[in-house]
C-alpha cells in the first residue's frame, strides 16, 4: 500500500473519533454531556460552547467528506492499470489442459461382455 493512503486512512480515522466525541458533547433535549462541563460554560458562556461545537461538527464533516475523497483517488493511483492481468493470466494458465495431461485421462473401454465374445 502507498504511505500516502495509509495516513490518509489514519486522519479519517482520527477525524471520525474527534466528531463522534463533538457530537456526544452537544446539548440535546436533555442537555447533553456539555452540562457536565460547568467550569467551561462558566468563562466561555453556553451559547460560545455550543456555537463551538456545532461549528467543529460542521468542519469535521468537511474534513472527512474531502479527505475520503482523495484517498480513493490515491488509492486507485496506487494500483498499475491491469495488474490483475498477470493474475487473469495465472489462472487461465491453470484451468487450460497441458498435451501431455490429456492423454492421462481414461480411455473409453469396450463393454465387457463385447471383449469376451
Amino acid at each position: 500500500m502507498n504511505v500516502f493512503f495509509t495516513i490518509l486512512v489514519a486522519l479519517i480515522i482520527i477525524a471520525s473519533i474527534l466528531l463522534i466525541a463533538v457530537v456526544l458533547l452537544q446539548s440535546g433535549k436533555d442537555g447533553g454531556l456539555a452540562t457536565n462541563f460547568t467550569s467551561a460554560n462558566q468563562t466561555l458562556g453556553v451559547r460560545q460552547t455550543a456555537t463551538f461545537l456545532e461549528k467543529a461538527t460542521w468542519y469535521l464533516v468537511a474534513f472527512i467528506l474531502v479527505v475520503s475523497i482523495v484517498t480513493v483517488f490515491v488509492g486507485r493511483g496506487s494500483t498499475t492499470k491491469g495488474g490483475n492481468d498477470a493474475v487473469s493470466t495465472e489462472i487461465l494458465n491453470q484451468a487450460e489442459p497441458a498435451d501431455d495431461a490429456a492423454a492421462e485421462f481414461p480411455v473409453a473401454q469396450e463393454n465387457p461382455e463385447e471383449a469376451a465374445e
